[in-house]
């Protein structure tokens, strides 16, 4: 038996051993070289995507830069009820105020206001076509929500308020709707705005809906200020 050392037996089976070269070891068949239109491909692909990631973001951020500068306007509002106003008369009675401050109180406990108010105005052409108003400054972050839930509300104390649809705001912006309801005191027309820093509602009697829409405009430009 040759005493011959481990390192200098030849294995007699198995696979040739491998050898290392100073070339580069490929994974694939695919030679990038003899390819360069799937390369340019892969290149367009990634330029598409991330252009349109881009784009993306920035329509993102432009989204929010728009919101965040209208509730930058809107937020300043203060709300005040002239003695007169589009041709109507601030009833100052006690039973009027009496009135008003019901309402005030009743919108004031369905949202969270800074500050609220609530008023009653008179026609002096014709006294049954009364109109209350009432309102209040707050931050809303999404107006329209704010607004249709007080439409809720109004149908749950008059049993059903109807024909709810949006109609134009005005200088202000915002929005605002107006439908209508009937009950023991008669028929009205409900309409109310909401913005960034305001929500208020009218109701008015014996008047119909497109006036009272104009007439809610009225009002709302003369009782709305904006720092």
């Amino acid at each position: 038996m040759s005493d011959a050392h481990l390192t200098e037996r030849q294995l007699i089976e198995g696979p040739e051993p491998v050898e290392l070269t100073d070339e580069p070891i490929r994974l694939s068949t695919h030679d990038p070289e003899q390819d360069p239109q799937g390369r340019g491909l892969v290149s367009r692909r990634r330029r598409i995507a991330l252009t349109v990631a881009l784009v993306a973001g920035l329509a993102g951020a432009a989204a929010l830069g728009v919101a965040g500068w209208r509730i930058a306007q809107e937020k300043a509002v203060r709300m005040d009820a002239p003695a007169h106003l589009a041709g109507l008369t601030r009833d100052d009675s006690e039973r009027a105020r009496s009135t008003a401050d019901y309402l005030r109180s009743g919108f004031a406990a369905d949202i969270d206001l800074d500050r609220s108010i609530g008023t009653v105005y008179r026609d002096p052409a014709d006294e049954k076509r009364v109109v209350l108003f009432f309102g209040g400054t707050t931050l809303l972050w999404q107006p329209e929500r704010e607004l249709d839930s007080l439409f809720r509300l109004m149908a749950d104390e008059t049993g059903r308020v109807t024909d709810v649809r949006t109609v134009p705001a005005g200088k202000y912006g915002g929005v605002m709707k107006c439908g209508r309801t009937s009950g023991d005191g008669g028929d009205f027309a409900i309409c109310g705005w909401a913005d960034h820093g305001s929500v208020a509602m009218g109701m008015f009697a014996n008047r119909p809906v497109d006036d009272s829409a104009g007439l809610f405009r009225q009002l709302r430009e003369g009782i709305q200020t904006r720092d």
